[in-house]
């Protein structure tokens, strides 16, 4: 069987929340339904005041995810750590990680919009020195060892069932968030294909004394949905892609390296780009791998089923 992931991020550009509330209820029983079928994980994201109701709140949906079902594994990719406060964050990974038996794995990323730094009153010229404390709060935390923290004595219970912590990366594409990476001795997660970075990666891990790997995607990243006729489904659908490409190709600097960075301005000129695919189930019979993304961009909650039950019906 390939391996099957299934992406959410709830946006929906209506902003209508009978809408999103349709959307949210949707996600889970896409989840149940992706559990039952043999998909190995449902990934997450996290972005604030974002117009398109992009969704806030990566954890709790990882976690009402995982109450939903037995084997799916789910990933935040990523938790903006710098945002939230440490010990909050080591409390709900910990929890969720005791829930779900350890299907958690949460990549920790610094962030890239200093506007959502400013919304939630956060000093975005400190945000390194911000993410390494965290950093060294959770691993602590997860310990159950007592430690020093806000002048205080602190023992933070429960610990986490996966020992010695849950399973956590870091995210970024710059050979900061790989030097981070290799002084914790914690995966990397680069956003893009990146050889350069992982062999520095590894060069650091040496330096430091550490043992971890680089979790990087392939040359190419597609978000795939499944139709009889994609050309039929392009000329439904295509608008709801291109709402989701557009928004987060904005929030992109010059810096950033991402797997899915459009730079379409049409639907015809994304389906060139190709990051945004919808194929047959014949074809999708023959992948070895799919991130099938239903829900994308406000897209109808019948298309996004259709194509789910397309995908699962061609590789039974």
């Amino acid at each position: 069987m390939p391996m099957s992931l299934v992406r959410f991020n709830l946006i929906d550009p209506s902003l209508d929340a009978a809408s999103i509330s349709a959307r949210y209820k949707a996600m889970l029983e896409m989840a149940a339904f992706a559990d039952t079928n043999g998909f190995f994980m449902a990934t997450f994201e996290e972005h604030h005041g974002a117009e398109n109701a992009w969704s806030p709140t990566p954890l709790l949906n990882a976690g009402a995810v995982l109450s939903r079902t037995t084997n799916l594994a789910a990933s935040v990719s990523a938790l903006l750590l710098p945002l939230h406060d440490p010990i909050r964050v080591a409390e709900d990974i910990a929890v969720i990680d005791l829930m779900s038996g350890g299907r958690l794995t949460v990549i920790l990323g610094l962030g890239y919009r200093p506007s959502e730094y400013q919304l939630l009153g956060k000093d975005w010229d400190r945000r390194g020195k911000i993410m390494d404390e965290s950093i060294e709060i959770l691993l602590k935390a997860w310990s159950g060892e007592p430690f020093e923290y806000n002048g205080g004595t602190h023992q933070i219970q429960p610990t986490p069932v996966t020992k010695p912590h849950p399973f956590i990366m870091i995210g970024g594409t710059s050979k900061v968030a790989a030097r981070r990476a290799a002084r914790f001795g914690l995966p990397l997660s680069p956003a893009a294909n990146m050889p350069e970075l992982e062999a520095y990666y590894y060069e650091q891990c040496e330096k430091h004394g550490t043992q971890g790997f680089c979790a990087m995607p392939g040359d190419e990243t597609k978000m795939t949905l499944v139709a009889e006729d994609p050309d039929k489904a392009w000329a439904e659908l295509g608008q709801y892609f291109l709402n989701e490409a557009s928004m987060y190709s904005s929030w992109q600097t010059s810096d950033i390296s991402s797997a899915v960075h459009s730079h379409a301005t049409t639907p015809e000129e994304l389906r060139a780009e190709g990051i945004y695919q919808i194929i047959t189930p014949a074809e999708a019979a023959t992948l070895e791998q799919i991130i099938h993304h239903p829900l994308c961009g406000g897209m109808p909650i019948d298309s996004a089923w259709e194509s789910l039950q397309l995908y699962v019906d061609a590789i039974s």
